[in-house]
């Protein structure tokens, strides 16, 4: 699978951004997809991750009813949606995919295999 992420950017304080990330590769449907950050002097966390049936979905308690992430399988993209951003926001924002049954959804790190090149978020104050 290879992951395209795209869409990050400068917005102030409380603005919005949306984040993409085209897949190609493998059968789209049968991934489960995730987001991750890296803020400047920190380890790289979760943020959010989507099963292969869209009502699954897991946040961060940071991010929760600012976030949202979806996926459109026929576009073979996965989207976060990222509104009343905050400067503690700003990171390095990383898009990744396992193929999963349709029970699991990864949520860490270690369980995804593959990755995006990541996209810059900066919030200003």
């Amino acid at each position: 699978v290879q992951l395209q992420a795209s869409g990050g950017g400068l917005v102030q304080a409380g603005g919005s951004l949306r984040l993409s990330c085209a897949a190609s590769g493998r059968q789209f449907s049968r991934l489960s997809l995730g987001w991750f950050r890296r803020a400047p002097g920190k380890e790289r966390e979760f943020v959010t991750a989507i099963g292969r049936s869209s009502s699954s979905t897991y946040y961060t308690d940071s991010v929760k009813g600012r976030f949202t992430i979806s996926r459109d399988n026929d576009k073979k993209t996965v989207y976060l949606k990222m509104d009343s951003l905050k400067p503690e926001d700003t990171a390095v924002y990383y898009c990744a995919a396992r193929e999963t049954i349709m029970t699991y959804t990864p949520t860490t790190e270690d369980d995804y295999y593959h990755w995006g090149q990541g996209t810059q978020v900066t919030v200003s104050s």
